[in-house]
């Protein structure tokens, strides 16, 4: 089973739990976006966008999870934890009221801001802490 590890804030760790929450949001960013998109040119998936040939556009795709293990509380020690089926996941280009994309620049480099979203299934599994 392919699972992502993400930490979370207790209210909305409390509200999954709850059947309350039912999407979970990540922004994808340079230095995450390894963990969760891939850029996908026919059949062939690549992790880095330097991969992909120049002379081919590629589609963002999301990386297949079965399941987030979601974690709160403080770093240190045991931390309460639930693992919740992932039902489906897409990547969303962000964009302003004038439906323009947002661009921002890292490094010198421009990308377009841009999030996934996991639809949550049933809780898995849950820690007793």
């Amino acid at each position: 089973m392919n699972v992502l590890t993400l930490s979370i804030k207790q209210k909305f760790f409390d509200e999954i739990l709850a059947g309350k929450k039912t999407q979970e949001f990540r922004e994808i960013r340079p230095n995450t976006s390894q963990k969760y998109i891939r850029y996908k040119v026919g059949d062939k998936e690549y992790k880095h966008f330097e991969e992909v040939p120049e002379d081919q556009e590629p589609e963002v795709v999301p990386v297949e999870y079965d399941a987030i293990k979601f974690l709160t509380g403080e770093y240190k020690g045991i931390r309460p934890f639930a693992i919740v089926e992932v039902k489906g996941a897409n990547v969303e280009i962000l964009t302003d009221e004038d439906g323009n994309e947002i661009p921002y620049e890292v490094d010198g480099v421009e990308y377009v801001l841009a999030q996934v979203v996991y639809d949550l299934g049933k809780v898995l599994e849950k820690s007793n802490v």
